[in-house]
């Protein structure tokens, strides 16, 4: 039988759907895509997308704690731009969470995302035993 089972995250937004934020199957935890939402607020933080992409990470960052990890751990994310042509302001503000070696990263551009924001992201971390 696997261990499967939700991460508990006071410092992160609820979902907006019928999905978990985090799920830890076994040795993995899965982050399901967190857009720009304000912990504070509820709503979309932030106008452009480098500011956006700050309180995405914000709000990864915090779930990865409720799961006792930091970005050291993630191995693969994904990220969703409504524009390619801001990829290098998303980047500039992703790249100063991530720690050497980067984890793979795949960057897809879209049509739409949730609540209208600009960026969304995605990852997948190792850890340790549970």
């Amino acid at each position: 039988m696997t261990d499967r089972r939700a991460v508990a995250f006071p410092d992160a937004p609820t979902a907006i759907g019928p999905y978990s934020p985090a799920i830890r199957a076994g040795n993995f935890l899965f982050l399901s895509g967190q857009i720009p939402l304000s912990t504070i607020t509820g709503t979309i933080s932030g106008a452009d997308v480098a500011a956006q992409t700050e309180q995405v990470m914000r709000n990864l960052s915090a779930l990865l704690t409720a799961a006792g990890a930091t970005f050291a751990e993630v191995v693969r994310t994904t990220v969703y731009l409504i524009d390619l042509e801001e990829f290098g302001a998303m980047n500039a503000v992703y790249a100063t969470y991530m720690t050497d070696p980067p984890p793979a990263r795949t960057t897809i551009q879209v049509a739409r995302l949730p609540l209208d924001a600009r960026v969304e992201i995605d990852l997948i971390a190792m850890l340790p035993n549970p």
